[in-house]
């Protein structure tokens, strides 16, 4: 298996003037951890998660050192920017690792653990095309538990008309991702009404090839953050 197999396509991005409140409030309307920077150009140039939220000053969590030892560590004005900063710019990784759509598994993990990230931008030479989580790589772990073999062919192709059934519409889930194994679906995501939840599987069930849909959208209420998984993955838990 390989990124662009498992990799999350329809990716969240912010722009690096844009302020920390924002990018803040992204995150949380979208239910997602970590989101790429990407210029006016479209180029990527950093990623911010929710790891630069954690020391600001705002909530009173930045670092409290007495001026000697901050003169000795010679990071006082690094530590003032990422506490202090107003724009998404200021607290960002610039430079993030990334991953090629071709990388395998096995290398996305190393990446992952080498480099002590949680998620990948995938490029395609300059562009990025998608990214690829933690989470990812769970859906794929889930969805090869009764052992069923890898992608073929007509599975990716099958995936890529899912995907195109889905995404061009206003009801698209947020962070749409989407893995086939033997014609079978298996679509995650989150929605905010449920009437989503119904669309999407219908345009699944519709595409060519596909054999059965396993529903794993997560429902945000975009007022409290509050979440809820699918009626499918609720009873699997209970049944587990």
């Amino acid at each position: 298996m390989r990124a662009h197999q498992i990799m999350t396509r329809s990716v969240v991005t912010i722009a690096p003037d844009a302020t920390i409140t924002e990018a803040a409030n992204t995150m949380l309307r979208h239910h997602v951890s970590g989101l790429p920077v990407v210029d006016a150009a479209g180029a990527l140039v950093g990623i911010v998660s929710q790891g630069d939220f954690i020391r600001r000053s705002e909530i009173g969590t930045q670092r409290k050192r007495g001026r000697w030892l901050r003169v000795l560590l010679g990071d006082s004005a690094v530590d003032y920017v990422q506490e202090h900063g107003r724009r998404v710019s200021d607290v960002m990784t610039n430079d993030p690792v990334t991953v090629t759509q071709d990388a395998t598994l096995e290398e996305i993990v190393n990446a992952m653990e080498t480099n002590g990230v949680k998620r990948l931008p995938v490029m395609d030479g300059a562009r990025l095309v998608g990214i690829v989580s933690r989470t990812n790589l769970m859906q794929a772990v889930a969805s090869l538990a009764d052992e069923i073999p890898d992608p073929t062919a007509d599975d990716d192709h099958i995936r890529s008309r899912v995907f195109a059934a889905i995404d061009k519409n206003d009801w698209s889930p947020f962070g749409l991702n989407i893995i086939v194994r033997d014609g079978i679906v298996h679509l995650s995501g989150v929605i905010t009404d449920e009437r989503s939840r119904q669309a999407a599987i219908v345009a699944a069930q519709n595409v060519a090839g596909v054999n059965k849909v396993h529903d794993h959208l997560c429902w945000v209420d975009t007022m409290s953050g509050m979440f809820l998984k699918s009626p499918e993955d609720i009873e699997m838990a209970k049944a587990g």
